[in-house]
């Protein structure tokens, strides 16, 4: 009786282990059976917003004499601003920022003895916002004009940004997911293969790069600013069962 008993036993423990198998088998080649492909979206596009920044500054002995200069330069430098087509509302000017300047007196041995104050240098930046890119742009090329009246006028390269990049992430998203899916069905059709079931999808890197040039893609995403024409690119990755 237990001889029969032990018999029945060991046959189903090894009925259980073939099904177990089986199954590990039938599973481990359906997961076998996919495809990974990655799709690019790519898309030209001009820039439709600029940021361009300068400074001014005046130094003098006399604080309240180099206030009053640098009050004058910034008179100046907004009519200037307006009367090129710049609107008041895109002009912003920072607080003054103020140092005091000294020269420093060495022996002969080149220890500090002493310092002398050469005066108060003020220093104040400005910057123009707006969606007039190529006036901006323009008005930037000609601050030699505001040099030769007189102003100490620095300027910073002009910056360019896209407002609608929402937009355009979401169109390049939908371009690179549907060259990631003709990719894989190409691919499916030359194994003899159809395209099943999407089971995983991972979106890339979106980058910005200064159109036709040499710049780097880096690994946390590029964002172009320097230049006004640029090229946006994103990754899909997709991952496909097969039939």
């Amino acid at each position: 009786m237990n001889k029969n008993l032990s018999s029945i036993i060991i046959g189903l423990a090894v009925i259980l282990t073939a099904l177990i198998l089986s199954n590990a088998f039938r599973n481990r080649n359906k997961a076998s059976n996919t495809i990974a492909v990655t799709g690019l979206g790519s898309k030209d596009f001009i820039s439709d917003l600029i940021v361009w920044n300068g400074s001014f500054m005046r130094k003098n002995t006399d604080l309240k004499e180099a206030y009053a200069a640098l009050d004058k330069d910034r008179e100046s430098i907004k009519n200037y601003m307006v009367t090129k087509g710049i609107r008041p509302e895109n002009i912003i000017f920072s607080a003054v920022e103020i140092n005091k300047e000294f020269d420093e007196l060495y022996d002969n041995s080149g220890r500090r003895t002493s310092s002398i104050f050469t005066g108060y240098k003020l220093n104040q930046k400005i910057q123009i916002e707006s969606n007039e890119v190529d006036k901006v742009e323009n008005i930037s090329r000609q601050v030699s004009e505001l040099i030769n009246s007189g102003i100490e006028f620095y300027s910073n390269s002009p910056e360019y940004y896209y407002t609608k990049l929402a937009e355009l992430k979401i169109e390049m998203i939908a371009a690179a997911t549907k060259d990631a899916n003709i990719r894989a069905k190409k691919i499916a059709e030359n194994a003899g293969s159809k395209v099943g079931r999407l089971k995983n999808a991972d979106m890339g890197v979106f980058q910005i790069v200064a159109q036709n040039s040499s710049e780097e893609y880096s690994w946390g995403g590029s964002f172009n600013t320097a230049s006004k024409r640029k090229t946006a690119t994103i990754t899909v990755k997709l991952q496909y069962e097969t039939d």
